[in-house]
C-alpha cells in the first residue's frame, strides 16, 4: 500500500479528518477529535499506528513480525504496522477500519448518530 492509498482509506471513513499536531510530516487521522491512525506519510518504510483490541493486537504481533506494539502509544491498545507488503493490503485496510470502529464505539451516542454509525454498531 502506498501512502496516498493509506491516506485515501483513512479519509474515506465517515467524519475522518487529517491533522498535523506534531509536525508537518506526521498525519494524524481523527474522528470527532479522537485519533484512530497516526502515520508519518513520508517515512521509509511507511508505518501506521492503529488502535486494536488488546487480544487481537497480541495475535497480530505474533503472526506478523512487522506489527509491533504501538510506538510512543499505549502498547496494550495500539499496534504499529510497517506497510512494506509483508501484511496484505486487505488486512491493513481492515485494521484501519477496526481502529476507526473502536474509536467511534467510545464516542457519545449523539456523535455516533451524526456519523450514521450507531445503526452499524447494533448489527
Amino acid at each position: 500500500m502506498k501512502p496516498a492509498e493509506l491516506k485515501r482509506v483513512c479519509l474515506g471513513l465517515p467524519g475522518a479528518r487529517e491533522e498535523f499536531p506534531f509536525d508537518e510530516a506526521s498525519s494524524v487521522f481523527k474522528v470527532a477529535g479522537k485519533m484512530f491512525a497516526l502515520c508519518p506519510l513520508r517515512s521509509a518504510p511507511l508505518r501506521v499506528s492503529l488502535k486494536c483490541e488488546p487480544d487481537v493486537a497480541v495475535q497480530l504481533r505474533l503472526q506478523y513480525p512487522v506489527i509491533t506494539a504501538g510506538y510512543h502509544l499505549n502498547k496494550r491498545h495500539w499496534n504499529t504496522v510497517v506497510v512494506d507488503g509483508s501484511v496484505p493490503d486487505r488486512l491493513v485496510r481492515e485494521m484501519i477500519e477496526d481502529s476507526y470502529d473502536l474509536v467511534v464505539a467510545g464516542l457519545p451516542r449523539r456523535e455516533q448518530e451524526k456519523l450514521k454509525w450507531a445503526a452499524l454498531a447494533r448489527e
